[in-house]
């Protein structure tokens, strides 16, 4: 009988940690869980990005524009990680959202800088708006529902 419950731990955790490589190299692909598909004119207009994605373009290679968006998302990436850590599953959706929303902020601040086009700029602004109302909803919740 312990060789038989020794074997479907060793199993069972075998799978575990095969379901979570396939999630990681899924997720560092692009393709996890709810993953958006990227029009074309987004992978084609993309510059200075060798390799498998942003983390391997070297800062120097980007416009400035580039690198305050890069600079706005990499900003909150850690908080998010860590938020989402959280044992309860509700705690650790909206920890990891306040980041999130963050780096989307960010973003759209940086749109209404750089950008040109008026319809991009009133997205940004009503991006900034919701996100920091959104961003307020979650931190209540937590306060009121954190143990």
């Amino acid at each position: 009988m312990k060789i038989l419950t020794s074997t479907a731990v060793a199993t069972a955790a075998t799978l575990a940690f095969i379901g979570v490589a396939h999630v990681k190299d899924a997720a560092a692909q692009g393709h996890g869980m709810g993953a958006a598909t990227m029009p074309e004119a987004c992978l084609a207009g993309a510059t200075g990005m060798p390799g498998h994605g942003m983390m391997d373009a070297p800062a120097a290679n980007m416009s400035e524009h580039q690198a305050a968006m890069m600079q706005g998302m990499m900003a909150t990436s850690d908080q998010m990680m860590q938020g989402v850590m959280a044992e309860d599953p509700d705690l650790a959706f909206a920890c990891g959202m306040i980041p999130h929303h963050q780096a989307a902020i960010n973003m759209a601040e940086a749109e209404l800088k750089f950008g040109d086009d008026p319809d991009m700029k009133a997205m940004a602004q009503a991006i900034i708006d919701a996100q920091t109302a959104e961003i307020e909803q979650l931190a209540t919740w937590i306060d009121e529902n954190a143990q």
